[in-house]
């Protein structure tokens, strides 16, 4: 079993309880509004992380990071990319087994034509009534499942 966090929309908060609901994770992905490198930093003590730029992140650190991603992990290939709605490709034809976005703050897993598609909802400040969470990608040989952790906060 290869287990993968997932969190966006940091801004420049990374909550302890966020943190603990990550240990464990062999990967860590990062969907983006990160805020700073710090964030990243921190988050590279429990795994290697995956990040891509969110609409905040326009320092020159934040310029270092791609827009989108393609990764592949224990043979499931997964695209990142901060907004689902500036997608520009069929995730279906490209194979792909996930879409990881955040932008949104809302919460979301929904499997289309085969395709995972993530939005882990925002771990960093807490925006209208919207819930805090990440979300743990579990892969064990061929299938994928997802759960999405409310952080209590």
């Amino acid at each position: 079993m290869t287990l993968i966090g997932i969190i966006s929309d940091t801004h420049n908060l990374l909550r302890l309880e966020a943190i603990n609901a990550l240990k464990g994770s062999e990967i860590i992905i990062h969907a983006g509004d990160i805020g700073n490198s710090e964030i990243i930093d921190r988050l590279k003590i429990i795994a290697p992380v995956f990040a891509v730029r969110g609409n905040i992140d326009k320092s020159a650190w934040g310029d270092t990071l791609p827009i989108s991603d393609v990764i592949e992990i224990s043979g499931k290939f997964i695209y990142l990319l901060h907004n689902i709605h500036e997608i520009d490709l069929d995730p279906v034809a490209a194979g792909f087994d996930a879409v990881i976005s955040g932008h949104s703050h809302k919460p979301k897993i929904e499997n289309k034509n085969g395709v995972f598609f993530i939005n882990p909802g925002s771990a960093g400040p807490r925006r209208f009534s919207l819930p805090v969470t990440v979300a743990i990608l579990q892969i064990v040989g061929k299938n994928i499942s997802c759960d999405l952790i409310e952080l209590r906060v």
